[in-house]
């Protein structure tokens, strides 16, 4: 202990401060390690699971005596304790997989429940059970099926039914075909529904058309790159510039035409009438016998015969009609306009300058035409292709620089915070361990070096010692460094200064041999 007192007394007040440092430094990474090698190492039990979910979960943890932690939407725990865990929650039906399903029928009983009662209960298992299904999905997070199914007692007539189905994705958006899909699902689910019935909406980003109803930017996208790339094979790439836009139907529409034509007939009805008669006047003497007997036995009386025949015939005819109905429903393409750029041609003129100059009226006529053709033109609906040829604005020799964002622009305020205090951190330990040790080396430079220019000064009147000249005759178990030709007492005191446990060693050595003698 006195050995250490001394050594502490011996020390600046600067290499107190470095060893105080150095001893606090290693203390605190001593505990780190320690806190590490004692801390419970937890691992993710469920995360992205709802309130009531997670509430039950951490009602059965604390149950079982599990340390856990809750960050966020996410349950820690042990883990070396995790799978099993995992397998008693799966025991005890958690975390349940969307809502109730069937079982809610198990505990219905025939006394006391109405019709009215068991079919509620029915719809509602129906719509648990097509949630589990979905949920099966992998990007699906949680998802709430409605159904909305008429009643079709009595003499009511039988109503086809809706269906609305609401995704909360892990991040990946739901596409057309996923979407059609649920579609297809819930029609096969539900008796009597049509997948056209049903919609499927991300709680995101709305409702999620299917592939035969395209919303109009993706419509707009997708003739947009048609034409460029039929546009590219010709004139290069980016040498064109297309931009279109598609004007939809956004409004039921019926429109319904009848048109007559005048000079065109048609036979809807004939009638024919025939009529035929036939009189006979005979005069002569009283009735008798004779004029009940056949013709020509009889009396010969004068008689006179009239006959006559008449045809008539009506035909009724109908001017010609044509009866048109038209049914226009939403998301129609109503107008469609295409702009198109294209870039011009070089050319070298007369200096010998090469220019851009426009393409040729024929040119630009054949891409009109094969334009018109890709975007399904319809004069009659009203579209417009406009396709023009423009020297393009060229850049400069350089060209334009493009502003890189620096280390600051791309870090995050709390990235910045940790920064600055790593850089504090390594400013105060540069302070307090290399601030002593470079001021001692700008001490030593400072001072002239041993080269023998200097004045010759007298040795100093100093008593002869024992121990010294005996030190001086055995062979030094060190090599002194050059020392100024300057004061011997500066020099001394300079030497233990550096060269602490040589000099401290040394007197230790002269204290023995003289306690000895």
């Amino acid at each position: 202990m006195q050995k250490l007192q001394d050594y502490w007394n011996a020390r600046s007040g600067q290499q107190r401060m470095t060893l105080i440092a150095a001893f606090a430094l290693t203390f605190l990474a001593v505990a780190a390690f320690a806190f590490a090698s004692n801390r419970t190492e937890m691992a993710l039990l469920y995360g992205g699971l709802d309130g009531a979910q997670s509430g039950s979960i951490m009602a059965e943890v604390e149950k079982s005596g599990v340390a856990y932690q809750v960050r966020g939407d996410s349950i820690w725990v042990d883990a070396g304790q995790r799978d099993q865990l995992r397998m008693t929650l799966a025991g005890l039906g958690l975390p349940s997989a969307g809502g109730a399903g069937y079982e809610i029928l198990d505990g219905m009983s025939g006394f006391g429940t109405t019709s009215q009662m068991f079919d509620a209960a029915y719809w509602r298992a129906k719509e648990g059970e097509l949630a589990r299904t979905i949920l099966a999905l992998p990007n699906v997070k949680a998802a709430r099926v409605h159904l909305a199914v008429p009643t079709g007692r009595g003499y009511r007539r039988e109503a086809a039914g809706t269906a609305s189905v609401t995704l909360t994705t892990s991040g990946a958006a739901v596409d057309r075909t996923q979407a059609q899909a649920l579609r297809f699902l819930i029609a096969s689910g539900v008796p009597g529904m049509t997948p056209e019935r049903v919609t499927v909406i991300d709680s995101a980003r709305g409702v999620v058309s299917s592939g035969d109803e395209m919303a109009g930017a993706d419509r707009e996208a997708e003739l947009k790159r048609n034409v460029e790339r039929l546009l590219e094979s010709h004139v290069g790439p980016g040498n064109a510039i297309v931009e279109l836009n598609i004007a939809l139907q956004t409004e039921a529409e019926q429109l319904t035409e009848q048109r007559f034509d005048p000079t065109q007939r048609a036979l809807i009805s004939q009638e024919s009438e025939e009529t035929t008669d036939q009189s006979t006047n005979q005069s002569g003497g009283p009735v008798t016998a004779s004029s009940n007997l056949p013709e020509g036995t009889g009396d010969q009386d004068d008689q006179s015969r009239a006959n006559s025949s008449e045809t008539r015939q009506r035909s009724n005819y109908e001017v010609s009609r044509i009866t048109r109905e038209v049914v226009s429903q939403p998301g129609a393409t109503r107008r469609l306009t295409v702009a198109v750029l294209v870039n011009g041609v070089p050319q070298t003129v007369a200096g010998g300058e090469v220019t851009l100059v426009p393409r040729p009226e024929a040119e630009i006529e054949t891409l009109r035409e094969l334009v018109a053709s890709a975007v399904g033109f319809d004069e009659g609906r009203g579209d417009v292709v406009t396709v023009k040829s423009l020297p393009f604005a060229a850049l400069g020799e350089d060209g334009t620089l493009a502003r890189r964002g620096g280390l600051v622009d791309r870090l995050e305020p709390n990235g910045l915070i940790r920064l600055a205090l790593i850089g504090l951190f390594a400013l105060l330990i540069a302070a307090l361990v290399l601030r002593p040790v470079l001021r001692a080396r700008a001490q030593g430079a400072a001072a002239p070096l041993l080269d023998g220019s200097g004045p010759a000064l007298p040795a100093p009147d100093l008593p002869e010692i024992p121990a010294l000249a005996a030190l001086s005759m055995a062979e030094p178990e060190y090599e002194f460094p050059s020392l100024p030709a300057a004061d011997p007492v500066a020099r001394l005191r300079e030497l233990m200064r550096e060269r602490q446990q040589d000099s401290l060693r040394i007197l230790s050595g002269w204290i023995d041999e003289k306690e000895k003698a």
